[in-house]
This record gives C-alpha cells, sequence and structure tokens, in this order.
C-alpha cells in the first residue's frame, strides 16, 4: 500500500521542484503528431530575451496553463509551444547599456564581435526565464521549444521574405518614417510614445524674392527651415493669389524657394494662411513635396545633428542648440515676429526616450492591404473569435485603414535581409540562400543589406514557423491552425493581426480558432508597474515565497475578461491559505481513510450528507465546465474556491466527523467511498489552477491499481458524472439555513460565536419536525446547541430571539444568556460614540478649505468614513429597538 500520509504543514519549496522533475521526466506535456485524439494547441507568446518575466508573463503563463491541463485531462492531444524571441531592438538597447558601462560601444566590437555578446546575452536570461516558467508550473512541451532566430525559424523568414518580394508584397522606398536618434533606427508608429509638453511657436517673417513683402510662417521647430524647400498658400486666399509662383529668399540661407498654392495642406482660416514647407522633416510636408515635385533636403543626420546640406554656421549643431542659434540670429536680422507659448504633442521613443525625429529615408517596406483585407474578413466572418469581443472594432478599425508596414530596422541583432546590393549594375538580389555574385549581371561585387528585419516579421510567423513550415511536417498537419490565441491587449496589431495576415496568406487558413486578450496587472493602487516608480512585482519572488500556486490561484480569480488587475500581496497571501485550507482537509480525511481502499462503487447506501455533497459535486462540474467553455479562468477559480472552501470543508467535513467517529461501520464505509470520491475529483477540478499542491495529495490517495499515473494525465471530471440528489440537497439545506440563523442571532445580540445557547425550532408539519428531531444531535454539534427542542407548531417562547430558516421558526431563548439593561446602556453608548465621530466627520467635509486643499484620495477617505459610521449608526439603532421589543416580550 503506498504512503497515505501529509506533512503537518505543505511545504512548497520541497514539493514543487520533485513535482516539475517527475511531470518531465514522465514527459506527459509532450504533444504527439501522430495521435486521432482532437488536438489542443497554444503558441506561447514568446517572452523577450531581454531580461527576467514581469507579472503580466506570469498571468499569461497561468491562463495558458489552465486551459492547456484542462483540455489535457479531458484526454485532447495538447501542444503548448515554449520559445523565446530574439527582440531586435529591446535586446540590442540593454546589450549597448552594458557595453557602454564598460566605456564601448557596438562599433568598437564591429558587428560580428558584438552578435556574440549579444547572444551570450541570449543565453543566460532564456535561462532565468526558463526558471521563472519552471517556478509557476508550466507544463509546456520542452522538446519542441523554438527561439525566433534558432536555424529552422531563420529558414522560414527568408522563406517568406523571398516569396513576399516575387509577389510584389515586398519593395523599397525613399517615404517619411520615424527615426530614433538614441536608438540609431526607424522605429514604427506603435513604438512611438506620445508626450503633452510645453513648447513654443515661433512667428518668423520670409522675405519675398525683389519684394518689400514678407510671408509670415509659424513652426514649433525652428531649426527645420534650414531645409525648407517652399511656402505655401490656399489658392484661393486673396491675401497671396498676387504673390503665387514668386519666390521666398529663405532666412540664413542662400537658397531661393517657390510660394505654391495647395489647397489640401493649407487652412486660410488658421494663423497667418500661409505654412513653410519642410519635405524631408514633417510627415505632411513629404506629402506635399510629392504633389508639388519639391526637393527634399536632409538637415539633421543620424544623431539629429545639423549637417553638411545646411549653412557652415549651423553644421554640427544637435538640433536643440541648432534651435536656438536660429532663433536668436532671425531676432537679430528683426524677422522673428513673435514667440508664443504652445502645448504640443511630442514623440518620444519608446525604447531610449529620445525625441523621434521624422526623417526620409530609403526602407523596406511590405504591401499590407491585400494581406490585411483576409484577416479582416476572417474575423468578421466568425472563422477566428476575438475575447472579450469589444476589441474586434479596434482590431476592424486597424486592418482597415492599415498603412504599407516598414519592415526594415538599422540594427545589428535580428534577421538580416536576404538581399544583395552589386556595385556594378546596382541591382538588388533577393534568394534563399546567401548570395556569391549578381543575379542580375553575374559580378560578384556585391554587398548584403546591412539592416535587419522589424522582430514582428519573424513573430507573425511564430503559428507556422514553430512547426516546421516550409517543409510539409507531420507536426504542421496536426497542430495548425492553434485553438487559441492568448496574449496581452497591447500586442493585438503589433503580433495578433500579423500572425492572422501572415497565417492566411502563406496556410491557406487562419492561425487560431479564438483569440483571448487579457488585461494588464498593475499594482494594488491600480498603478502601472515600472522600475522608476519602485512597485515591480517580480513573480519569481513571490513564487519563492508564497509558492506557485498561490501566485497561480491568485492571478486566475483576478482575470476577469476586460478588467485590469490591480495586484497585492494580501492576495496572495489569502490564496495561500487557501492552498493550505487544501492541504489540512486532505490530511484530515487522510488520516480517516487508514486501512482503506476505494472501489468504483458505492460500498452501499448512501447517507444523506454523502448524496448531497456528491450534487454539489456535480453543480461545481457543470459551472467549470461552462466557464472554461467562455475562457472564463476567473470565474473557474471563484467557483472552485467556494466549494471546497465552503461546500466541502465548511460542511461536508463537519457533517462526516460524527460518522466517521462513530461505531456504524456501514455509515462510515459510505462516508469514506464519498470523502474520497469528491476529493479525489475536487482535486482534479483544481489541478489545472493549483498543480503542485493537488498532484502532491492525489498521489496519496487510496485510489487502487487502476489510478493515472499523475493526475496531470487523470481524467477531469464530466458534466453528468454526479447527478444531483434534490431530496437530500434540499434538507442539508434547510439545516445549514438553521445554522446560519443561530449563528447570525449570536452575532446580532454580541453573544459571541463560541456560545452554546438553547434552541427551539418550530416547524410546520410533523415531518419536518420528525426530520430535525432525527437529526438534532448533529445540529446541536455543528450550531453549538445546548438544548433543541423541536415542536410542530406551538406558542413561540418569550424573550426569545427568532429568524426563519426555509419556513421554521427558529427561536433561542435569552434569559441567562443577556441582561437587557445593560445591553441596552452598551448600545446607547457605542451609538453615542459613533455620532459624535460622524459629526466630527461631517464638519470636516463642510470644511471647504480642507475640501479644495486636501489630497483627493483623504478626502475620498473621509467620505468613506462617513459612510461606514451612517452604516454602524443604522445597524446599532436596529440592535436597540430589537433588545427593547425583546425585554418587553420577556417582562
Amino acid at each position: 500500500m503506498s504512503d497515505t500520509t501529509l506533512d503537518k504543514v505543505y511545504d512548497h519549496r520541497d514539493v514543487e521542484p520533485r513535482w516539475l522533475e517527475n511531470w518531465r521526466a514522465g514527459g506527459w506535456a509532450q504533444a504527439d503528431a501522430d495521435s486521432d485524439a482532437e488536438p489542443f494547441v497554444i503558441m506561447i507568446p514568446p517572452p523577450n530575451v531581454t531580461g527576467s518575466l514581469h507579472m503580466g508573463h506570469a498571468l499569461t503563463f497561468t491562463i495558458e496553463d489552465t486551459l492547456v491541463r484542462h483540455a489535457r485531462m479531458l484526454g485532447k492531444n495538447t501542444l503548448w509551444l515554449p520559445g523565446t524571441d530574439h527582440a531586435g531592438i529591446a535586446t540590442q538597447m540593454v546589450v549597448e547599456r552594458k557595453l557602454a558601462a564598460e566605456g564601448l560601444n557596438r562599433f568598437d566590437l564591429g558587428r560580428e564581435k558584438f552578435l556574440e555578446k549579444v547572444w551570450e546575452w541570449k543565453e543566460i536570461y532564456h535561462a532565468r526565464i526558463t526558471e521563472q516558467m519552471n517556478a509557476l508550473g508550466t507544463s509546456c512541451d520542452w522538446s519542441r521549444e523554438r527561439f525566433t532566430m534558432d536555424e529552422g525559424l531563420s529558414r522560414a523568414v527568408r522563406e517568406v521574405f523571398v516569396r513576399l518580394y516575387d509577389e510584389g508584397l515586398i519593395y523599397r522606398d525613399d517615404r517619411m518614417v520615424n527615426w530614433s536618434p538614441g536608438a540609431q533606427t526607424v522605429i514604427s508608429d506603435l513604438e512611438v510614445v506620445h508626450e503633452e509638453r510645453d513648447g513654443s511657436l515661433w512667428h518668423m517673417a520670409y522675405p519675398v524674392a525683389d519684394s518689400d513683402e514678407q510671408l509670415v510662417v509659424a513652426t514649433t521647430r525652428p531649426e527645420t527651415m534650414l531645409g525648407d524647400t517652399a511656402v505655401a498658400v490656399h489658392p484661393e486666399d486673396p491675401r497671396y493669389t498676387h504673390l503665387i509662383g514668386k519666390f521666398i529668399a529663405l532666412p540664413l540661407t542662400d537658397r531661393l524657394i517657390p510660394i505654391i498654392a495647395d489647397d489640401i495642406l493649407v487652412d486660410p482660416a488658421f494663423g497667418t494662411g500661409a505654412v513653410k514647407v519642410t519635405p524631408a522633416h514633417d510627415m505632411n510636408d513629404f506629402e506635399v513635396g510629392r504633389r508639388h515635385d519639391l526637393p527634399s533636403i536632409t538637415v539633421l543626420d543620424a544623431h539629429a545633428k545639423v549637417n553638411e546640406n545646411a549653412p557652415a554656421a549651423y553644421q554640427g549643431l544637435d538640433r536643440f542648440e541648432a534651435r536656438k542659434r536660429i532663433v536668436a540670429d532671425l531676432d537679430a536680422l528683426d524677422l522673428l515676429v513673435k514667440i508664443e507659448p504652445h502645448k504640443l504633442s511630442v514623440g518620444t521613443c519608446q525604447r531610449t526616450g529620445s525625441v523621434v525625429e521624422p526623417r526620409l529615408s530609403k526602407q523596406w517596406y511590405v504591401k499590407v492591404e491585400p494581406l490585411a483585407k483576409p484577416a479582416a474578413e476572417a474575423v468578421r466572418s466568425g472563422r477566428t473569435k476575438i475575447v472579450p469581443e469589444s476589441w474586434t472594432k479596434t482590431y476592424f478599425h486597424w486592418m482597415d485603414n492599415i498603412r504599407d508596414w516598414c519592415i526594415s530596422r538599422q540594427l545589428w541583432w535580428g534577421h538580416q535581409i536576404p538581399a544583395w546590393h552589386c556595385a556594378d549594375c546596382g541591382e538588388i538580389t533577393v534568394q534563399r540562400e546567401d548570395a556569391t555574385a549578381c543575379a542580375h549581371c553575374g559580378q560578384a561585387n556585391i554587398q548584403q543589406d546591412s539592416d535587419v528585419l522589424d522582430t514582428w516579421f519573424s513573430s507573425g510567423l511564430w503559428p507556422f514557423s514553430t512547426l516546421g513550415w516550409p517543409d510539409n511536417t507531420q507536426d504542421l498537419k496536426t497542430f495548425y491552425p492553434g485553438t487559441v490565441l492568448e496574449t496581452g491587449f497591447d500586442i493585438l496589431f503589433f503580433w495578433v493581426a500579423r500572425m492572422m495576415m501572415m497565417g492566411i496568406h502563406f496556410m491557406g487558413e487562419v492561425p487560431f480558432d479564438t483569440i483571448m486578450l487579457h488585461a494588464m496587472v498593475r499594482d494594488e493602487s491600480g498603478q502601472k508597474m515600472s522600475k522608476t516608480k519602485g512597485n515591480v512585482i517580480d513573480p519569481l519572488d513571490v513564487s519563492k515565497t508564497y509558492g506557485g500556486d498561490s501566485l497561480r490561484m491568485t492571478l486566475a480569480a483576478l482575470a476577469g475578461h476586460g478588467r485590469d488587475i490591480k495586484l497585492s500581496m494580501h492576495q496572495v497571501e489569502a490564496n495561500r491559505n487557501f492552498v493550505n485550507k487544501i492541504w489540512n482537509a486532505s490530511r484530515f480525511a487522510l488520516m480517516n481513510l487508514e486501512g482503506y481502499t476505494h472501489t468504483a462503487e458505492a460500498p452501499g447506501p448512501l447517507g444523506r450528507a454523502d448524496r448531497w455533497i456528491l450534487g454539489q459535486l456535480g453543480r461545481a462540474v457543470d459551472a467549470v465546465e461552462a466557464s472554461f467553455g467562455a475562457l472564463a479562468i476567473n470565474e473557474v477559480a471563484q467557483t472552485l474556491y467556494q466549494f471546497f472552501w465552503n461546500e466541502l470543508c465548511d460542511w461536508y467535513i463537519e457533517l462526516s466527523k460524527p460518522v466517521l467517529y462513530g461505531e456504524d461501520e456501514a455509515a462510515k464505509a459510505a462516508t469514506q467511498w464519498t470523502l474520497t470520491t469528491v476529493l479525489d475529483n475536487a482535486l482534479r477540478l483544481l489541478h489545472p489552477i493549483i498543480p503542485f499542491a493537488t498532484e502532491e495529495i492525489w498521489s496519496k490517495l487510496p485510489l487502487g491499481e487502476d489510478r493515472a499515473e499523475a493526475l496531470m494525465v487523470a481524467r477531469y471530471p464530466r458534466p453528468g458524472d454526479f447527478p444531483a440528489d434534490p431530496e437530500a440537497e434540499g434538507q442539508i439545506e434547510t439545516f445549514k439555513a438553521i445554522i446560519g440563523c443561530v449563528r447570525n442571532i449570536r452575532g446580532e445580540l454580541n453573544l459571541g460565536s463560541g456560545q452554546p445557547v438553547p434552541v427551539v425550532l418550530r416547524a410546520t408539519t410533523p415531518e419536518t419536525a420528525a426530520l430535525l428531531t432525527a437529526e438534532a444531535t448533529l445540529l446541536s454539534r455543528l450550531a453549538r446547541i445546548t438544548e433543541l427542542t423541536v415542536q410542530a407548531g406551538g406558542e413561540r417562547p418569550k424573550g426569545a430571539a427568532m429568524q426563519m430558516a426555509d419556513g421554521i421558526d427558529v427561536f433561542v431563548p435569552l434569559a441567562g444568556l443577556i441582561d437587557f439593561g445593560e445591553e441596552l446602556t452598551r448600545l446607547e453608548k457605542a451609538t453615542a460614540k459613533a455620532r459624535k465621530q460622524l459629526d466630527g466627520v461631517v464638519q470636516k467635509l463642510g470644511n471647504e478649505r480642507f475640501v479644495s486643499r486636501a489630497p483627493e484620495d483623504v478626502v475620498a477617505k473621509e467620505k468613506a468614513r462617513q459612510a461606514e459610521l451612517e452604516a454602524q449608526l443604522a445597524k446599532l439603532a436596529d440592535s436597540h429597538a430589537r433588545i427593547q421589543a425583546l425585554a418587553a416580550d420577556d417582562a
């Protein structure tokens, strides 16, 4: 017989590493590509190898592992594929910062040596990420782990690039881009963080050539005037029609620029009605330049310093220093009309914080519209569902208004673009293998494009590249498309939309059936976690302190659709208490199962409480399966918490004790069978969320020889397994209501929870009275009753507190338990104290000076205190009236 004892105290530090090793050794998380079972597939959102994981990752892994463990126990062929992302710009930035601390930069090392450093970083932090995932009990198929720059995925990236290029969907063009001087690369619109700042609006006078007239233009960026190539006015603005076609003598330069008419850019009612045009440094001006065939003069280099295209006096100056110099020089020439304070939205780089520079640059692009339309239609037609549904509107807005995707980045870490430039004929060779000669002229004087692909290009291939594509592997046949894509709402466009586009284009079908988006994990006050605020909670630290199960249960219970999570350690502590509750209840059960061996069928008739708890178990199973079907993990957690703590521990175990400690062996055997059945299935239900403790406890249950190898692969309970017993349910619920009434009366009269009391139960029928009489011993024990009297009808006892339970009058005679005079005096003193406190709060809130000067949270606390005191006074008044009535009744 196996060991059926549990240690007195649950120690997650002992249990968790042991079961991690057992699960890994058992190979139970490995998917079978040749299986006929229904596949259930989740591709893990690959964490960046930039450092350790944050609490958002912990939420992702908790939700996904819960779904995967549930599906596995249902007998599905589950694949939860793990992996990590090279995270081009993010990883390169952290490694460059590390080098800077050593007095080096990447150019000191050169590309090859620098990449060696990044690979070293990747190995170190990949190990830490794996440690953090293990601490949460993730049951990934580690045999299929992938990295976005491993050999297979690199091959897939090249294949996709070449195919899209051959289809005319990848091209090169000179366009305006978001340039990060800090990161020294182009970044996407979504990587630009907009901040409102106090700035200025400079009004400058531009002299009209060969005339005494001037045009006044306004700008928030005077430094870009050195690259102006026109001034635009509205073609129907009578103030300027005579100037259209003439020229401006551009101040501080020796250039003449035309005055042009443009009815798209210029609003004659806004400002002066004249607008400076700088095609190389403004997105809108770039379009004006194309419409009017204007030259584009770039006057800022990659480091945002004034370059050789500007007058010598400003060359080499930082853009903000150049701004000061230009404003001063214009003022000296009496061309600075005025300066106005101005609020403006400044775009900064998400990674470096540097102000983003609109810059004309030749980049690689994907023509996205042909890819986006099928991806949008897939959601509209219901082939892929988004949960919560409210995010579909955002998805459609992005997909229906999408612009071509700039996929090149001026970095070294990433997938280098498979394009080779020929120095002889100027053509570009794009191919799958490394080129040794130009495909157009045959010469060997070629150089590979130095840019790398946007990280999201390779990540967009994740659902199929990880399964062996472009080869038609068995994994690809079995596990594509995936079942659920679960991730944060913040990367719906960055990643999810691109997977939809790439999956449909290259695989011919959607990459997943359901997109499940979770919200953000914030601190307990609702603030975003950040290192600068010092409120970051490390999931590994929490797991080491409280156990992975406690953190998982906390995150699962809070993971409601569309609601941000406010996480505090109090919640984790509460769920550690729940895990301890599971452990202690199981320990009690096992102590009362010594020598017992479980059988499939009950050994005999079951008692009322046994039939009731089996019905409650069935209700829990039904609720849990419905919640899993709706991907409502928080509801699963809440249902199981309620069932285990309240129904099983608070009621059934207490109801079972008299039987387990009694002399009726047949009843005892039935209760042992029920206790084992319920605990077995409760642990199965809990396992997807709380894997470690449930696995350890389940291994101790006396389930016989046909048990599964591990709880992880045991059968999950199904709806219909445990039918309800309405008769037993009604009777037990009546008992619970009676016990609840007795407890309520104790509390209301301040008798103390452990104070034994006499009780009179007045039933409406002889049958109900007989049932209550038969269970008098049980009711007396659970409700701490000194003397229980049951009567069918009859008079109400004098001086007794009374409540009703399912049509039964519950009386607690108070003679000898309470001195009515003393209790009334106590209530009056408590009322006077509360009234005084309330008056003080009301006076404070009535003070306009306090309300206007105090912080909002202080005022809010005072208002909450007012509501609390008002509720307390209402309760005291109710108690006072009740005691007065009882005293009168007793007189």
